[in-house]
C-alpha cells in the first residue's frame, strides 16, 4: 500500500494504546480562555466514551493537543472521534467568537504504540506537555491536562516508574 505524502498516515487496525496529536489551523490559539480549552477538553471526554475508548493521559493547550488512549475493539472509530470532535468544537468555537465557517483544525496525527516503555514515556511526555509548553512550572496546576488525575488515581510505583523514563527521543508532532 503507497502512502499519500502530504499527509498523515492513519493505520487504525488493530485495537491496543494510541498517541493522539491535532493541531488547528495555522497553529492559531483558538482556545485562549478557560471556558474554551474546557469546551475542547469536555467534548473529547464525552466522544471518547461514546466510542469506547479509555484516555490514559491528556494535554489540550491554545493551538494543540495530545491524547493517549486503549481503543475499543474497533480501533478504526477513531477517525469518526476525531472528525466529530474537530467538527463540534469549531462549531461551539465559532459560536462562542461569532466567526462562522472559521477553519480551526489543521489536521491529526496517530500512532499506535506497541512497546512498554514506549507506552511509558509517551504517558510522561502527554502529562508534562502543558511544562514543556511553559504554561505552568508542574503539570499538576493545568486544568486541561491529565497530570493531577495521574498523580492522585496512579499507584505510586507506577508514577515513579513513568516519571523515570527519558522523553528526549520521542518522535512526536509538537512543534506548537
Amino acid at each position: 500500500m503507497l502512502d499519500w505524502p502530504h499527509a498523515p498516515v492513519h493505520r487504525l487496525m488493530e485495537a491496543g494504546a494510541f498517541i493522539v496529536t491535532a493541531g488547528t489551523y495555522l497553529k492559531r490559539r483558538y482556545f485562549d480562555t478557560p471556558e474554551k480549552l474546557s469546551l475542547l477538553q469536555k467534548n473529547l471526554f464525552e466522544l471518547a466514551e461514546t466510542y469506547h475508548w479509555r484516555l490514559q493521559a491528556w494535554a489540550i493547550m491554545g493551538n494543540h493537543y495530545h491524547f493517549m488512549a486503549i481503543s475499543p475493539e474497533n480501533p478504526a472509530s477513531l477517525k469518526e472521534l476525531i472528525r466529530r470532535l474537530h467538527g463540534r468544537t469549531a462549531r461551539e468555537l465559532n459560536q462562542l467568537d461569532r466567526f462562522p465557517g472559521r477553519k480551526v483544525w489543521f489536521q491529526y496525527w496517530d500512532s499506535h504504540i506497541t512497546y512498554q516503555k514506549s507506552y511509558l514515556a509517551r504517558l510522561k511526555y502527554v502529562h508534562l506537555n502543558p511544562v514543556h509548553h511553559g504554561l505552568v512550572s508542574a503539570a499538576e496546576q493545568y486544568p486541561w491536562c491529565s497530570a493531577s488525575w495521574f498523580e492522585a488515581k496512579a499507584a505510586p510505583a507506577f508514577q515513579k516508574t513513568v516519571l523515570s523514563l527519558p522523553t528526549d527521543r520521542i518522535n512526536i508532532v509538537d512543534d506548537f
